[in-house]
């Protein structure tokens, strides 16, 4: 899955504070989540087919091994707010971390399948806690002038993260000589491509212990002076520190805490706009883009394609997604949300035609014809492409701006809640689905893309421009 909680933009000129290399330093150690997050997402690729032939386990088995770490995601998002209100977003960032390591040691010396599944969930827990805490720790330590810029830095860990495992994997399937199953000091390569995020996550427990809590944290539990002081370290130093402490204590003290009984609208529905909001994240996923991160490397090898490209072209994937993501942080401000989003679901639509087209020759000899191969290559990345151009990044910031006031964080659990679960659908699935028929399976993606488009045009609002209070 490629997707984070949106910070809103922030506006004005004001100088950059001091420290404005501290306060870098600051969001690129909370943002080591996001990378971590992209990493874990997506580093499953490389390992599909070794677990298929080490466990001798058929599609629908398989698949749920892969998804299954959306569950432990659903709970670690559901759940991070809550434990970071309690014990801190630092502390709730080392549990993250130690997550992962666990998760990592786990997934690459595992006993059985069920084994390995348990340690997916781990890890997948650690994603969700992860996916929540580091935008929400970057908004609240970060200078308002550069809110918007830094809170950037969490969707470019995760597209970074996801684009180093595919290195790695690639870097390790070569030093096993081609085979996913190759031995490497006593281990089998595909473990070795789980087992190396320990590095990024003991690192990102490291970083950890040198960023401050967030002084809204602490002023929550009665801290002030130690807010102050934190304060004093990312802000400028004409600012008035008594009066910043005092204007977060106020807004904290304002603040609606909005539930689900908020979200009712008719007798047993939600309000239109939670189901506007639930439809962008659900049309987010059913364009089927995380079988582009979570399968790819499988995809490849089953048309034939030897395992050290597929791993090449995983990777040259990842670095098309974030050329995309580059672009839409550029453009999403200066053209809108809308346009964006219909530019991207016709663009995907398209290349899900082509490569619909293209998997539906016979294979010749394993492989597809010449020319059905180089159209599925060139169309599986200019899929990517739109979608990081456009979905990839705007439905977060939809879902950050076009809720009301009263119920936005509620509205947002419950969009993230769908998002989550149309993920699990489709990455659940795909196996059965291109066992079944790989040119259908793409065929089905390239519907919900289509149908994307009367879906943005109809009921969807620009929010571009608007304020917060705007919403309603």
């Amino acid at each position: 899955m490629t997707s984070t909680a949106r910070v809103p933009p922030s506006g004005g000129h004001a100088a950059p504070p001091e420290h404005l290399g501290h306060v870098i330093f600051i969001t690129a150690a909370a943002a080591m989540g996001g990378f971590l997050f992209g990493y874990d997402s997506s580093v499953i690729n490389g390992a599909v087919e070794a677990i298929r032939s080490r466990y001798d386990i058929g599609a629908a088995a398989l698949a749920q091994v892969i998804a299954i770490a959306l569950i432990g995601c659903a709970i670690g998002a559901a759940t991070a707010g809550r434990i970071a209100d309690r014990i801190g977003r630092i502390r709730c960032m080392r549990i993250s971390a130690a997550l992962f390591t666990v998760s990592a040691v786990g997934s690459a010396l595992p006993f059985d399948i069920y084994d390995l599944a348990f340690w997916r969930i781990i890890g997948g827990f650690a994603i969700g806690m992860a996916s929540v805490i580091g935008p929400a720790y970057i908004a609240e330590v970060s200078p308002a002038a550069y809110r918007g810029r830094l809170g950037s830095f969490q969707q470019a860990a995760i597209v970074v993260g996801i684009a180093i495992s595919q290195l790695v994997n690639f870097g390790i399937l070569q030093l096993a000589d081609g085979d996913q199953r190759g031995k490497l000091l006593g281990l089998e390569a595909w473990q070795w491509m789980l087992g190396v995020m320990v590095v990024p996550a003991l690192l990102y427990g490291l970083l950890s212990l040198a960023i401050p809590e967030s002084p809204r944290y602490l002023i929550s539990v009665g801290r002030v002076d130690r807010a102050r002081k934190v304060l004093a370290e990312v802000e400028n130093k004409d600012v008035d520190l008594d009066a910043r402490v005092a204007e977060i204590d106020h807004a904290m003290r304002r603040e609606h805490k909005s539930t689900f009984k908020d979200l009712k609208g008719s007798r047993f529905s939600f309000l239109p706009i939670v189901w506007v909001g639930i439809g962008l994240s659900m049309f987010q996923q059913l364009v089927g883009i995380n079988v582009a991160f979570y399968y790819s490397a499988t995809l490849w090898q089953s048309v034939g394609i030897n395992p050290s490209s597929s791993f090449f072209y995983s990777f040259t994937t990842s670095i098309v997604n974030i050329i995309g993501t580059v672009i839409a942080v550029v453009l999403v401000d200066r053209v809108g949300r809308k346009p964006l989003a219909l530019v991207g679901s016709s663009g995907m639509a398209i290349a899900l035609a082509f490569e619909a087209w293209a998997f539906s020759a016979p294979l010749v000899n394993g492989r597809l014809p010449s020319t059905q191969g180089t159209v599925a290559l060139v169309a599986a990345h200019v899929f990517v492409l739109f979608f990081a151009l456009s979905w990839g990044v705007i439905v977060w910031v939809f879902l950050g701006e076009m809720f009301p006031n009263r119920i936005r964080a509620a509205a947002l659990g419950v969009a993230a809640s769908a998002q989550w679960i149309a993920n699990w659908v489709i990455t659940a699935s795909f196996p059965s689905l291109a066992e079944w028929n790989l040119s259908g399976t793409y065929v089905i993606y390239a519907c919900f893309a289509v149908l994307s488009i009367p879906f943005v045009l109809l009921f969807v609002k620009e929010t571009k421009g608007k304020t917060l209070e705007e919403m309603g």
